[in-house]
C-alpha cells in the first residue's frame, strides 16, 4: 500500500483535474448554446434554398449550371475534412479522420485528394495523403464571409478540372451527446427530379435562368457554411459530453483514493498504538 504522502499528492492531482475539466464543460456549454442556436436558425434557409434550387433546375431545359453541375467520369476525388483546432472532445475528431480514411479506401483507384478544414484533421492527413489545402483560421471568426472564401476556392478547382467530384465530410449537430457523421456531394451539383418540379409552383422574377444562375454559388457557399457551423456546434457538444464525464470519472477516483488514505492512516494509526502498549508492556517485564 502507497505511503499517506504518496496518496495525498495523488488526491491533490485529481482535484487539480477536476477543476479544470469543470472549467472546460461550463465554457463548452455557454458556447455551445450560441453554436445551436446558429445552427438551429440557418438550417431552414439552407434547406429551403437547397429545395428551390432543385426545383428550378428540374424544370429547366439545358446544362444551365455549366461546369458546376457536369457529371464528370470520376477520376480525380477532393474531400474536404473538417475538424476542430483542439482536441479534449472525445472521438469528434477520429470518427471524421476515420470516415474520410474509408472513403478514401472506397475510391480505390482513382487520385484521392484531402482538402483540411480544422487543425486535427492536417496534423492527421499531412504526412500521408497529397492536401489541395488547409484551413485552421476559420474558427478564429466563423462567418459566412470567410466560409464564402473557402467555398470559391473549392468552386474555382472544380471548374478548372483539377476535380471531378468534391464531398464533404463533417460531424452534423443532433444534440449535446450526439453528433452524426456526415457525407454530402458538395460537386457537382445534384439536380431536381421532374416530380420535385410539378409540385412547386412559383412566380420568377426576373427569369428562371437568370435565379438559377444567382442561386448556384449562393447555394453552393450557404452548404459549406452550414457544414462548418454544424461541425462547430457539435465540437462544442462533444467537447461538453467528454469533459462531463472526465469530471465524473475524477470525482469517483479521488473518493476511492480518500477511501484508501483513511485506511492507510487508520492503519498507521493502530499500527502505532500498537507500538506504544508492546513498549509499556515490556518495561513492566
Amino acid at each position: 500500500m502507497a505511503n499517506l504522502k504518496e496518496i495525498r499528492n495523488r488526491i491533490t492531482s485529481v482535484q487539480s483535474t477536476m477543476q479544470i475539466t469543470s472549467a472546460m464543460k461550463m465554457v463548452s456549454a455557454a458556447k455551445l448554446k450560441k453554436a445551436q442556436d446558429a445552427i438551429t436558425a440557418m438550417r431552414p434557409y439552407a434547406e429551403k434554398l437547397t429545395e428551390l434550387l432543385q426545383n428550378l433546375s428540374a424544370t429547366i431545359e439545358g446544362d444551365l449550371g455549366g461546369s458546376f453541375t457536369e457529371q464528370r467520369e470520376v477520376k480525380k476525388v477532393l474531400i474536404v475534412a473538417i475538424t476542430s483546432n483542439r482536441g479534449l472532445c472525445g472521438a469528434f475528431n477520429a470518427n471524421v479522420i476515420k470516415q474520410v480514411r474509408a472513403l478514401e479506401e472506397s475510391y480505390k483507384g482513382k487520385e484521392v485528394t484531402i482538402y483540411t478544414i480544422g487543425k486535427k484533421s492536417g496534423d492527421a492527413f499531412r504526412k500521408t495523403n497529397t492536401l489541395a489545402g488547409e484551413n485552421t483560421a476559420i474558427f478564429d471568426q466563423l462567418t459566412f464571409e470567410n466560409a464564402a472564401t473557402i467555398a470559391q476556392d473549392l468552386m474555382d478547382k472544380f471548374a478548372a478540372g483539377e476535380f471531378d467530384k468534391i464531398e464533404l465530410v463533417y460531424n452534423q449537430f443532433k444534440n449535446a451527446a450526439t453528433q452524426i457523421i456526415k457525407i454530402e456531394q458538395f460537386l457537382p451539383l445534384a439536380s431536381g427530379t421532374s416530380a420535385q418540379a410539378s409540385t412547386a409552383d412559383y412566380i420568377f422574377e426576373p427569369t428562371k435562368e437568370e435565379i438559377v444562375l444567382t442561386l448556384i454559388p449562393k447555394s453552393l457557399k450557404t452548404q459549406l457554411y452550414k457544414a462548418i457551423r454544424d461541425s462547430f456546434a457539435a465540437e462544442h457538444g462533444a467537447r461538453m459530453t467528454a469533459m462531463h464525464k472526465a469530471t465524473d470519472n475524477a470525482t469517483a477516483l479521488r473518493n476511492q483514493l480518500k477511501l484508501t488514505y483513511n485506511k492507510a492512516r487508520q492503519a498507521a494509526i493502530t499500527n502505532e498504538i500498537l507500538e506504544i502498549v508492546g513498549g509499556a508492556e515490556a518495561l513492566k517485564g
